[in-house]
């Protein structure tokens, strides 16, 4: 049976507060405290497949391997019985460099069958971190992946594409990035299976990255958006005369054409 890679890393949740949102200047990233992190649906959606995959008897052993600060989600992984988890220090907000530490320690792992990834995580909304680690470990990716069954050597995935669905046969090794579907909801795992995830080990590897040649994005500065609001309370006589009015000043504001 096959050894699976899948890779996940935590971000802020999406739904925090506008008004809660602040920079840390210093860090150059969102301020500490601001909310939970979390997973992102797609990288839950890549974790569940590669469950599935499992459950068929495809996949033997399985290890979920993140960057950064994502102990939390690696205990849920272990949960959910996967072999393996592997927490790779340090963290970037760019793909290339994020994709040369995953390469670094999936090269240490071994040479796993499969590689799977979500398509985007919703911090940075780059979908390239996939295909970067694919292309640096020379093999094929299959993209947008939703449902994958083995078929003899092979497996046969099926994907979004342009104007429908695609069927494809990857010949592992290969790296998959994985998309949204109602079936690849995330499981819960046992209260016993959660207990026990806590005692597991977790290994934790450092990286020596060349930045000069692996970086391709350096954030100099950036800042939340300051929310603009003004009120103007229109008169009139009665209501067909405020309504007129309140006609005319959206067409001036060019809400209305």
């Amino acid at each position: 049976m096959m050894h699976a890679v899948v890779l996940f890393t935590e971000i802020l949740d999406w739904e925090v507060q506008a008004r809660r949102f602040r920079i840390d200047h210093r860090t150059q990233s969102p301020a500490a405290g601001l909310a939970p992190k979390l997973l992102w649906p797609f990288e839950q959606n890549a974790l569940e497949l590669t469950l599935q995959l499992r459950d068929a008897g495809v996949v033997g052993r399985i290890t979920a391997l993140s960057v950064g600060d994502s102990v939390a989600w690696l205990r849920r992984a272990l949960a959910l019985r996967v072999d393996d988890a592997v927490q790779v220090l340090g963290e970037s907000v760019d793909p290339s460099e994020t994709a040369a530490l995953i390469v670094a320690a999936i090269r240490k792992i071994g040479s796993p069958d499969l590689v799977l990834a979500g398509q985007q995580a919703s911090d940075w909304d780059n979908g390239q971190v996939g295909y970067i680690v694919a292309e640096r470990l020379g093999l094929p990716v299959a993209s947008l992946v939703f449902r994958a069954v083995q078929d003899g050597e092979r497996l046969r995935v099926l994907r979004i594409a342009p104007g429908g669905v695609e069927r494809l046969g990857v010949r592992p090794p290969a790296v998959l990035t994985v998309t949204s579907d109602a079936a690849l909801k995330l499981r819960m795992g046992s209260v016993t299976d959660r207990l026990a995830a806590n005692k597991k080990p977790i290994e934790r590897w450092e990286f020596p990255i060349d930045q000069s040649a692996s970086r391709q994005t350096l954030v100099r500065a950036w800042a939340a958006p300051e929310p603009e609001q003004r009120c103007e309370m229109l008169e009139g006589n009665d209501a067909g005369e405020v309504a007129a009015e309140l006609l005319r000043r959206l067409g001036e504001m060019t809400v209305l054409p």
